[in-house]
């Protein structure tokens, strides 16, 4: 009896917890109109001169590879979030390198009212701030568009001397004055001890990149450790602008820790707590960082939060292979690679890190693409080339920062890549991919997963029978992720369905979690099955209403589904009726 009474008040919570997510999960079925439901299959041999210059009449800016905005500053509003969920921003990021949790709270709330008023889901990213050596030039709140911001920049010139001071505390901070020759170093107590004469410091908003006048280059002269002082000669003339300014000091990666107490904070006081979907790991150097913080996630019950870790310095190129493996997903930063690279490795070192994180089934993602469209409403011929490659190299998602952050034409950003990402995506040689992906010694050797089976089954024969869909029925979104991997040239819907699950004193209906999560993968478009109708053939006709009416399919289409039957997976085709 006590057994039967105990179930009884299970089912009756679970009941009610169902009840609470029913209209969430309705509402979430319907929000990726801006995501393509047509293949991408031209080649370059096929199309003509006339054929490539055609303008574009549709409105759609549609494209497999999905794109984060860093959110903030100019991009915080409803009505500017709101913007960019219509452009095509699939993951927002917080950047905690600046910033206080209010700030980033506030800037929350506003996205989800922004994600409620358009029909649009977003995944949520926290970036930590890491070992990032900064100059800090106003308070931490204050943004560059802030009236206590500073309103004149500091005039560097070539040949002057530049101190850098040891500034760690608060009340420090707020007593120093930054001047040209003086620079109140945060966030490093132990900067004159990494630091050797000779070695080289480049500070600015962005770091430099050859072409900037905000930023300037550095040649340690001499250090005094007693007053914690470094002095430096300037090597180029540059104004500085903003109120946080970069400090990237050359080859030092082993000696700076990945994740510091206030990473922690953030990430259990801020990140757990608002429920994230991704962790951007800053200057991860191996794989026992991102281990680090997976522990600290586990041990807040954040199993769902997805870690990325961020390439920013070489010594982590020694331990790519392991961190790879151990990591869910590679952020390139290649605007802290480039100071500590020669600017010719650059490139080859993004192909090398992409086709490792596609073999691996990882999410592969490139930063710093766009840069003059936080001030230009159209992209330079090398950087809309740039985007293009970075699809072309194996990219599921690029990230935008200054671009959205505090650009000027945050929106339009967003639907010009997305634009330049689906021109790329129809040239993109899918066969040689899927070919290079299928490892005969993991065949031979009966190594290949279930579910990679299952999901290079599922490409294959989408692109023999040209399906137009891809439908994976999944608990958890593996198994589309699993088929993300192989770069199918069609689109996939993870079609989640809801589950419960009991901890140690409640229900939990999960899934809302797994479907965002899928937001960062290429191709995935995430839906969310109304937990109280599970039924297959009643979930199927959901999904094929939605692409009727959102994408054009029509009656004759193919479309391959992957899904369960009475415990057996099988991959089949349908048409649509």
């Amino acid at each position: 009896h006590t057994h039967k009474a105990h179930q009884s008040e299970r089912e009756r919570e679970a009941h009610k917890t169902i009840e609470r997510t029913k209209a969430h999960s309705l509402t979430h079925s319907l929000t990726y109109a801006h995501t393509p439901m047509f293949q991408r299959t031209e080649s370059i041999d096929d199309i003509g001169l006339s054929r490539i210059l055609q303008t574009d009449k549709s409105n759609t800016i549609s494209s497999l590879t999905k794109v984060i905005c860093t959110i903030g500053v100019k991009s915080r509003t409803v009505e500017e979030l709101s913007k960019l969920l219509e452009a095509g921003m699939s993951v927002a990021r917080f950047d905690f390198s600046w910033g206080s949790h209010e700030y980033h709270t506030e800037t929350l709330m506003n996205l989800r009212q922004a994600m409620k008023k358009t029909k649009i889901l977003c995944a949520t990213m926290l970036d930590t701030c890491g070992s990032e050596v900064a100059v800090r030039l106003a308070a931490e709140d204050v943004s560059s568009f802030d009236k206590d911001a500073p309103k004149t920049p500091l005039v560097m010139k070539e040949g002057n001397k530049v101190v850098l001071s040891v500034c760690n505390h608060e009340e420090d901070q707020k007593n120093m004055v930054v001047t040209s020759e003086f620079f109140p170093v945060v966030n490093c107590d132990s900067l004159c001890e990494i630091v050797s004469v000779g070695d080289s410091i480049f500070i600015g908003q962005y770091l430099f990149t050859g072409s900037e006048t905000s930023s300037v280059y550095l040649t340690v002269d001499s250090i005094d450790i007693e007053n914690k002082e470094v002095v430096c000669t300037c090597n180029n003339d540059a104004l500085m602008r903003g109120v946080l300014l970069t400090v990237q000091i050359s080859n030092i990666g082993e000696k700076l820790p990945t994740l510091s107490r206030n990473d922690e904070h953030d990430i259990v006081n801020w990140g757990v707590k608002n429920n994230v979907d991704f962790i951007s790991l800053s200057f991860t150097n191996s794989a026992e960082d991102v281990r680090k913080c997976r522990r600290i996630l586990d041990e807040h019950k954040s199993f769902h939060t997805k870690i990325c870790a961020k390439i920013e310095r070489a010594s982590a190129l020694k331990n790519i292979d392991e961190i790879i493996e151990e990591a869910d997903g590679v952020i390139i930063s290649r605007g802290n690679l480039g100071t500590e690279l020669p600017p010719e490795k650059v490139f080859i070192l993004q192909k090398m890190i992409l086709s490792r994180c596609n073999v691996a089934g990882k999410h592969a993602i490139v930063a710093r693409l766009v840069d003059t469209m936080a001030e230009a409403p159209r992209p330079t011929r090398a950087e809309a080339t740039d985007v293009a490659n970075g699809v072309l190299d194996g990219a599921d998602a690029l990230l935008l920062g200054a671009e959205t952050l505090r650009g000027n034409f945050a929106s339009e950003t967003v639907a010009m890549v997305r634009k330049i990402c689906r021109e790329a995506e129809r040239f993109y040689d899918h066969e040689s991919f899927y070919n290079a992906q299928i490892s005969q010694r993991k065949i031979e050797a009966g190594e290949v997963s279930q579910a990679e089976a299952l999901a290079s089954s599922a490409v294959r024969a989408g692109t023999k029978v040209g399906a137009k869909l891809i439908v994976v029925f999944t608990r958890t979104g593996q198994t589309a992720r699993m088929v993300s991997k192989y770069r199918a040239p069609m689109p996939v819907v993870s079609l989640v369905i809801p589950h419960l699950r009991q901890d140690s004193i409640r229900w939990v209906l999960e899934g809302e979690s797994d479907a965002r999560g899928a937001l960062l993968a290429r191709g995935i478009v995430p839906m969310l099955a109304n937990p109280q109708n599970s039924e297959a053939n009643s979930l199927l006709q959901m999904v094929f209403d939605f692409a009727k009416k959102k994408a054009g399919l029509d009656i004759g289409d193919r479309v391959v589904i992957i899904q369960k039957l009475s415990g057996t997976a099988i991959v089949k085709v349908q048409e649509l009726t």
